[in-house]
């Protein structure tokens, strides 16, 4: 095991390798800094195809070249020396690969390549004055060092600036989103221009996907390139291009397995919001229960007449306290089943039968409950027009949870008042 820099054994000690060079080797060094800058750099332009280009782009090469060796050389002469100058110029050489589109690929062969040809040159001028091995064995430490802080120094700046470009790329994708959704809608012009400045295709057509808040600590899913999403928006919301092409359902069901997410009707670019305002009223539904979401993805379009229903409640609750006005006065587990008869009757073209396989119960009882209904509306079973108003609140009402159903109701012992009143209405 080498003997360590304080004299004992193990590995690399303190300082190393920079204070196991004699401070003369730097000396001997600087004659030959010029030409060994023109051998690496014919050596690169040879062997890296990227660097062999004319121009500006051969003035950097020399310049990044030459810095290299005098940092390289002012470390040998005193080893404590630091310079921050040489650690900023790689970091702008990554910023500005990163910058031009490229990886670090190219920089790293020639910064090895450089390494090789500076080695060759410190090995034929070691031998002719007999270096001592451990110090032709710490020149090569010290430059595979300075090449591994200096590739280091490149790729932190080439992260941060895909970092930089990545989060205005993404602002500006969040402002395009917000700018489809805008009400009233934006001008397709102001569109197409934030489009472009954020590399976003126009498509044809759109979907807004609304979804509903992760549990803590989950993962976000990854959506694809061409999704816009911002899930940072009170509703996290996306926005799909082309989702009634060739395998994009799939690849939507794919990408949001796991995730409660309503995807909005397909609708042209310019009416993205109306897109996302039916997915926001779809989720919401989903959320009081109305909709089930049964853990896959919900799509508006399925549940359109459950939207219609439920445009305007207020509405629905007022026809209801009408309509439902002869139940009004039952206890609430007679209510519940001679609401769930009078809908299974109205959606089965009023066949008892039917509706006791609907209801898994005996035709007799089924029988009884419809007198029973004959009893309470009277005519109104017998038009048509009402038969429709009922299917609609009772529709609405089976829809509902317990505590909405109850709603309903309320409306309509407050619209018809006590038992007497309702008896008097019954007649």
């Amino acid at each position: 095991m080498a003997e360590d820099a304080t004299g004992g054994t193990g590995t690399a000690g303190f300082g190393r390798p920079w204070t196991d060079l004699p401070r003369e080797l730097a000396e001997q060094m600087r004659p030959n800094l010029d030409e060994v800058a023109d051998d690496m750099i014919a050596e690169i332009q040879g062997r890296v195809r990227e660097y062999d280009r004319p121009g500006d782009y051969s003035g950097t090469l020399r310049l990044a070249v030459e810095r290299v060796l005098h940092h390289f050389v002012e470390r040998v002469a005193d080893a404590g020396y630091e310079s921050a100058e040489i650690t900023d110029f790689f970091r702008a050489i990554g910023r500005g690969e990163a910058g031009e589109g490229r990886s670090l690929d190219a920089m790293q062969s020639a910064m090895r390549v450089g390494a090789m040809v500076a080695w060759r040159r410190i090995a034929d001028g070691a031998a002719r004055l007999d270096v001592p091995p451990r110090t032709l064995g710490a020149v090569g430490e010290a430059l595979m060092l300075v090449q591994d802080e200096l590739a280091a120094a490149a790729a932190e700046g080439y992260a941060q600036a895909k970092a930089a470009v990545a989060g205005e790329m993404q602002r500006r994708r969040k402002r395009l989103l917000d700018l489809l959704f805008a009400d009233p809608p934006a001008a397709p012009e102001a569109i197409a221009d934030l489009a472009a400045a954020a590399h976003w295709p126009v498509p044809r057509t759109v979907a807004a996907v609304a979804l509903g808040r992760p549990p803590a600590g989950s993962n976000h899913p990854a959506f694809p390139p061409d999704v816009l999403a911002d899930l940072t928006r009170r509703t996290p919301s996306l926005v799909v291009p082309d989702p009634d092409g060739p395998g994009r359902a799939r690849l939507i069901d794919r990408a949001l397995a796991g995730t409660l997410a309503v995807v909005g009707p397909t609708v042209p670019v310019a009416e993205a919001a109306r897109s996302a305002q039916w997915a926001l009223k779809t989720l919401a539904l989903v959320d009081r229960g109305v909709i089930e979401a049964d853990g896959g993805v919900v799509r508006s379009v399925e549940h359109m007449s459950t939207l219609i229903l439920f445009q305007d409640e207020d509405l629905v609750s007022s026809l209801a306290a009408l309509r439902l006005a002869p139940l009004a006065h039952l206890r609430a587990s007679q209510q519940d089943r001679l609401a769930e008869t009078l809908l299974a009757w109205l959606q089965s073209g009023r066949n008892a039968n039917e509706v006791a396989m609907r209801l898994h119960v005996h035709p007799q009882t089924v029988r009884y409950r419809l007198r029973q209904l004959e009893e309470l509306f009277g005519d109104q079973l017998l038009d048509p027009d009402l038969r429709f108003d009922l299917e609609i609140v009772l529709r609405a009402r089976a829809l509902l949870a317990s505590g909405a159903r109850e709603h309903l109701l309320d409306s309509a012992r407050e619209a018809v008042g006590e038992t007497g009143e309702i008896v008097s209405l019954r007649r």
